[in-house]
C-alpha cells in the first residue's frame, strides 16, 4: 500500500392526419409470388406480396407531408397532451414518453439504512475519534470509510484534518495514500489553497511521479493561485504516462485565462482539439474572457469555436448561450442584438423571421449517405448475426423489381403499438389509412405473422397484403437493415415508420460526418405514430423541416442550445435557439 510520512506538515487540526379507411383500397390489385430459394439452400420458401400500383403519387405524398407539418386545429385541440412543437427527436421527448408509459417508469430503490455512525460536523480530538471507531460496525476499514463519506458529502476541511492528525499520531506520522488524496479533494473543493500547497509539497517530496488522480486534483487546486504555472508542469507529467483528460485541459486553460495568458490558453485548446472534444465549460471561458478584449484575431477564434460546434453538431448549454449573446453584444461598432426564441414548424425563426437551413439532404449528400449506409450497415455491418447473406440478397432482388415506395413500415413494431389490441388489426388499420391516399407502402414483417393465431388473424393479414407490398423475413432476422435498404433505395422522398431510433446502426457508420448526415436524414424521414387509442384516426408527430445546427449568414447567427431544466438524450435535439442579428 502507498503511504506518506506525515511529518513537517504545517497545519492539520410534430402532426400528420389521414382519414380512416378499413377496407382495401379501390382499384388496387395484388400479386402473390411464391418464391423458392434460388441461392442453393433447400427447403426454404418465402412469401412476398407485391401490390401493383400506379406511377409514384408525388401529389399525395406532398399533401401527406404538408399535413404532417401543419396539422388541424380541431385535432390539436383533441390531443392537448402532445405539444404542437413536439417531434420525435425534440429534447425531453424521450423523458415524456417514459413518463407516459407506466411500464417503463423507474421504481426507486429502497433507501439504504445507515445504521453505522453519523459523520462528525466539527473537529474531533483523539479520544473522540477512538470512540467513533469503536462504535463503527462496518466491515470496511474505518479510516477509509469515514474519509470517503466526508469526500462524498463535502465535509469541512477542519474535520478531515482532525481525522488525519489522529491517524498520523497512531501510525508514527504515516498516513495512507487514499486518505491523503481524499483530504486533497476536500481542500480543492473548499478552495483551501494553502492546504493544497502543503499536500503538494508532501507528494513532491515522497514521489517523483504522481498518479493521474492526484495530478488532476492538484491542477485544479493550483490554477487560482500565483503558482498556477505549476499546473502546466503537472499536465506534462500526465502526458508521460497517458493522454490528459479534457478536464485537465479545461483547468489549465481556465488558469491561463484567469492569469491573462491568452497564448497559452489557445495553444492548450488546439492541443486538446487534436485528440478530444472540449468541455462546454472550456469554450464558454473563452467567450467570457473575450468580453474584455478588443482584438480581431481573438474574435475570429471565437467565431471558429461556433463553426466547430456546427461541424460537430454540438449544442451549448443555457449559461454558455448567454455568454455568447453577451460577447456578441459587447463587440464595439458591430451592433449585434440577440434574443432567445424558438423556430416554427415551417422553419422560420420567431425572433427575426428568417428561414433556418433545411433538414433535407442535397442530392450529393443523399447519394454519399446511401453509399455509406449500404457499405457500412447493410453489406459490412453486423446484421448477419441475425440475417443470412442469402436472405438479404433475396430482399435486394425483391426491392430491385419493385417501383419506389413512398412509405416503408416496420410491421412488427407498428403492430405492437397497442399491447391490448390484436396485432394484425392494428397493422391493417395503419396500412389501410395510408393506402387510401394512394401511397406505395411496403410492410416488413416476420414469417410468424402469417401463421393464424389469436394475435395474427389470417384474413386481416391477407387484407394487409392486398393494400401494400410485403416482405416477411425469417423469424430470427433483424428488420432494421431491410427497412433502411428499402427506404434509401426508394429515393429521398420515401419515409419510414418505426419506433426504433436506429442508434446501433448509426454507430456502425465509420466516421462522425456520416453519422451526422444519417441523423439529419433520419430526422427528416422517420415518422412516429402518436395515436392513443387503437382504431382512431392516424396521427403522426410532425417531421422537422429545418436542421437543428449552429448556422450563420454573416449578418446573423442562429444557435440551438440546451435548456438547464430539460434532460436531452444524445439522439435528441434542442428546441430553444439564440437568434443574433447585426444591424446594417
Amino acid at each position: 500500500m502507498m503511504t506518506f510520512c506525515f511529518t513537517g506538515i504545517r497545519s492539520f487540526p410534430k402532426l400528420w392526419k389521414s382519414n380512416p379507411y378499413l377496407g382495401p383500397s379501390p382499384g388496387h390489385s395484388y400479386t402473390s409470388l411464391f418464391v423458392k430459394d434460388c441461392f442453393g439452400i433447400r427447403n426454404q420458401q418465402k412469401w412476398f406480396s407485391l401490390k401493383t400500383a400506379s406511377p409514384q403519387n408525388t401529389k399525395a405524398m406532398n399533401l401527406l407531408i404538408m399535413r404532417a407539418r401543419s396539422g388541424r386545429k380541431g385535432e390539436e385541440g383533441r390531443n392537448k397532451q402532445v405539444p404542437s412543437e413536439s417531434h420525435l427527436f425534440a429534447a425531453g421527448a424521450a423523458m415524456k414518453r417514459s413518463q407516459m408509459n407506466p411500464q417503463s417508469k423507474d421504481h426507486p430503490l429502497p433507501p439504504v439504512k445507515n445504521n453505522i455512525i453519523q459523520l462528525p460536523t466539527k473537529p474531533l480530538n483523539s479520544e473522540e475519534w477512538d470512540k467513533l471507531k469503536d462504535d463503527f460496525k462496518g466491515k470496511a476499514s474505518f479510516e477509509n470509510w469515514i474519509i470517503s463519506q466526508m469526500a462524498h458529502y463535502n465535509s469541512s476541511v477542519d474535520v478531515a484534518k482532525s481525522l488525519l492528525a489522529w491517524v498520523a499520531a497512531k501510525n508514527n506520522g504515516i498516513v495512507g495514500y487514499n486518505l491523503l488524496v481524499k483530504y486533497l479533494y476536500l481542500c480543492v473543493f473548499h478552495k483551501q489553497t494553502s492546504e493544497v500547497f502543503d499536500v503538494y509539497e508532501i507528494m513532491k517530496a515522497r514521489y517523483k511521479i504522481l498518479e493521474s488522480g492526484a495530478n488532476t486534483l492538484l491542477i485544479r487546486g493550483l490554477i487560482h493561485s500565483d503558482r498556477w504555472k505549476e499546473a502546466l508542469l503537472l499536465l506534462e507529467d500526465i502526458k508521460k504516462v497517458m493522454t490528459p483528460s479534457k478536464k485537465n485541459y479545461n483547468d489549465c486553460i481556465q488558469g491561463a485565462l484567469i492569469h491573462q495568458d491568452v497564448n497559452i490558453a489557445w495553444n492548450l485548446y488546439q492541443e486538446l482539439l487534436s485528440h478530444d472534444i472540449p468541455m462546454m465549460e472550456t469554450l464558454q471561458a473563452f467567450f467570457d474572457f473575450g468580453k474584455d478584449i478588443k482584438d480581431d484575431q481573438y474574435s475570429n477564434k471565437l467565431l471558429n469555436i461556433l463553426l466547430y460546434l456546427r461541424n460537430s453538431q454540438l449544442y451549448p448549454g443555457e449559461s454558455f448561450a448567454h455568454s455568447i449573446k453577451t460577447w456578441f453584444e459587447s463587440v464595439p461598432e458591430e451592433q449585434w442584438r440577440g434574443k432567445f426564441t424558438t423556430i416554427q414548424k415551417s422553419g422560420q425563426c420567431l425572433g427575426c423571421g428568417k428561414n433556418i437551413e433545411s433538414i433535407h439532404l442535397s442530392p450529393e449528400e443523399y447519394e454519399f449517405l446511401k453509399g455509406k449506409v449500404m457499405k457500412d450497415v447493410i453489406d459490412g455491418g453486423d446484421q448477419y448475426r441475425k440475417t443470412t447473406p442469402q436472405e438479404l440478397k433475396r430482399f435486394q432482388n425483391f426491392v430491385k423489381y419493385c417501383p419506389p415506395f413512398d412509405i416503408v413500415i416496420d410491421g412488427l413494431n407498428v403492430a405492437k403499438m397497442f399491447p391490448k389490441a390484436r396485432e394484425s388489426q392494428v397493422l391493417l388499420h395503419v396500412v389501410s389509412q395510408l393506402a387510401k391516399q394512394n401511397l406505395r407502402v411496403l410492410v416488413l414483417g416476420r414469417k410468424h405473422m402469417l401463421t393464424s393465431s389469436a394475435r395474427w388473424r389470417k384474413d386481416e393479414m391477407k387484407e394487409v397484403q392486398k393494400q401494400a407490398s410485403c416482405f416477411f423475413a425469417d423469424n430470427i432476422s433483424e428488420d432494421d437493415p431491410f427497412l433502411l435498404y428499402a427506404t434509401l433505395h426508394s429515393g429521398n422522398h420515401c419515409k419510414f415508420i418505426t419506433k426504433d431510433l436506429m442508434r446501433d446502426h448509426k454507430a456502425c457508420l465509420a466516421d462522425a460526418k456520416t453519422q451526422r448526415l444519417f441523423f439529419k436524414w433520419q430526422q427528416g424521414h422517420q415518422l412516429a405514430i402518436i395515436n392513443k387509442l387503437p382504431g382512431s384516426k392516424l396521427i403522426f408527430q410532425h417531421i422537422l423541416s429545418y436542421d437543428t445546427v449552429v448556422q450563420t449568414t454573416g449578418d446573423s447567427w442562429h444557435i440551438p442550445y440546451d435548456e438547464d431544466l430539460v434532460e436531452r438524450y444524445s439522439y435528441e435535439v434542442p428546441t430553444k435557439w439564440l437568434c443574433l442579428q447585426r444591424k446594417t
